[in-house]
């Protein structure tokens, strides 16, 4: 099979590792891919956003599957463009993507179905969004942009100075754009985090290993929000806890989204807390998780590839999901600055110092010269399995401390 990955991130370098592995491949392509992804697929002189020409290449090069890594191409409908011209595409049409491109969207469905969720109200307008702020007693409140905002969007607020902060930033400052013209204010829940993937055709799913992502910026989950500094996988979850999530979330939303019309092919990713109530619906996102998938995919024994095929195939009921009794630890190297400001261009060495058997999925990097450069916020997913959590940490840490560049951070506390 010819293969066309969309994306340019650690997440879709990481694809394109699993993905050679299978027998199935045939010649593996990327747009725009990226130095490190090209050392494994094509990558051709196409931009992500060039619909038309992902189209054109993708019918002259005869691809039998494009697998859609970003939010954003979905939001766009990049899907529904591909599959009018007769192309089989693991990514869900525009609508489907509307589950993580609104969360006014996202909440609705979620009520409809009754998949369990916090309390929330969709505010219109910055003055009405600060008159419910000051009639709200109970904090910590959660406020949201309804768009798209690379996993940056969602401010939980102590109190009110905090949320008519966060009001004021969304829809009058407007730093997420137009993903800031609505905003939900949402209960706060407490708890631990999961992240739980499924592949979907439709019509039934296939869990994937459940994961955990650390998605502050410092250690002891301080500093703001990032699109995720480091996961682990996979996460043991209480027989209760794992029957509500493939009854009550996974389940419902497969016969949501079929009630509902919405052509869905691809991943599912339910962002759930579990609470002393059991385990809540935080948000929906449409595509694979980053940095999850790059803990996931090391795990995962089956060919990635076959289950793709069986998913466009509306055929995932019959396949299984074998997966490795290890555990796996992914840490995010990131760029001084980020992830407001990132410093790029930075010299980055020890890349060949890693083990062999610890992965180095690259992100916000570029090659000049052969030398491999910093190119954005997130640079570097450093990945190690083991037989226990506590040895995947001994190994990519000691890996870590190979690996330099000017202003380089990471989290030290990942899976801890």
């Amino acid at each position: 099979m010819n293969v066309l990955i969309i994306g340019s991130g650690g997440r879709e370098h990481a694809l394109a590792w699993k993905l050679k592995k299978s027998p199935l491949l045939k010649q593996l392509h990327a747009i725009p891919g990226s130095a490190a992804i090209s050392e494994l697929a094509v990558c051709p002189a196409v931009a992500q956003a060039d619909f038309e020409g992902i189209r054109k290449y993708a019918v002259e090069n005869k691809i039998d599957l494009v697998v859609i890594g970003p939010e954003e191409p979905l939001a766009g409908g990049l899907s529904d463009r591909l599959t009018a011209a007769g192309l089989r595409v693991f990514g869900p049409s525009q609508k489907g993507a509307m589950l993580e491109a609104s969360k006014q969207f996202a909440k609705e469905f979620m009520r409809r179905h009754q998949l369990p969720t916090a309390d929330f109200q969709i505010l219109y307008d910055a003055d009405a969004a600060r008159e419910k702020i000051r009639d709200n007693k109970k904090y910590p409140v959660v406020i949201k942009a309804d768009g798209l905002a690379a996993g940056k969007g969602v401010r939980i607020c102590h109190d009110e100075a905090q949320a008519l902060e966060a009001v004021a930033d969304f829809m009058e400052k407007r730093i997420f754009g137009f993903s800031g013209s609505k905003v939900l204010m949402e209960e706060f829940l407490t708890g631990k985090e999961i992240s739980v993937m499924a592949l979907v055709d439709g019509g039934s799913y296939l869990l994937l290993p459940v994961s955990r992502d650390h998605k502050r910026l410092r250690d002891n989950d301080a500093g703001p929000n990032t699109g995720g500094m480091g996961a682990i996988a996979p996460v043991e979850l209480a027989a209760a806890a794992m029957e509500t999530v493939k009854n009550e979330v996974l389940q419902r939303f497969v016969d949501g989204v079929k009630k509902d019309r919405i052509p869905f092919c691809g991943v599912i990713y339910a962002g759930l807390m579990l609470t002393p109530e059991g385990p809540r619906l935080l948000e929906f996102n449409v595509r694979f998780g980053d940095p999850e998938t790059q803990a996931l995919l090391p795990l995962v024994e089956e060919d990635l590839l076959e289950l793709l095929q069986a998913c466009v195939n509306g055929k995932l009921s019959g396949q299984k999901m074998e997966t490795l009794k290890e555990t796996c630890v992914t840490v995010v190297l990131s760029a001084k600055g980020y992830p407001e400001n990132p410093e790029k261009g930075k010299e980055i060495s020890g890349l060949d110092a890693a083990p062999a058997d610890v992965l180095v999925f690259h992100a916000g990097t570029r090659k000049e010269a052969g030398k491999f450069l910093t190119g954005g916020g997130r640079i570097l997913s450093v990945t190690a399995r083991a037989a226990t959590l506590e040895e995947a940490r001994k190994k990519v840490y000691s890996a870590i401390e190979k690996i330099t560049f000017e202003g380089m951070h990471y989290r030290r506390d990942i899976g801890l």
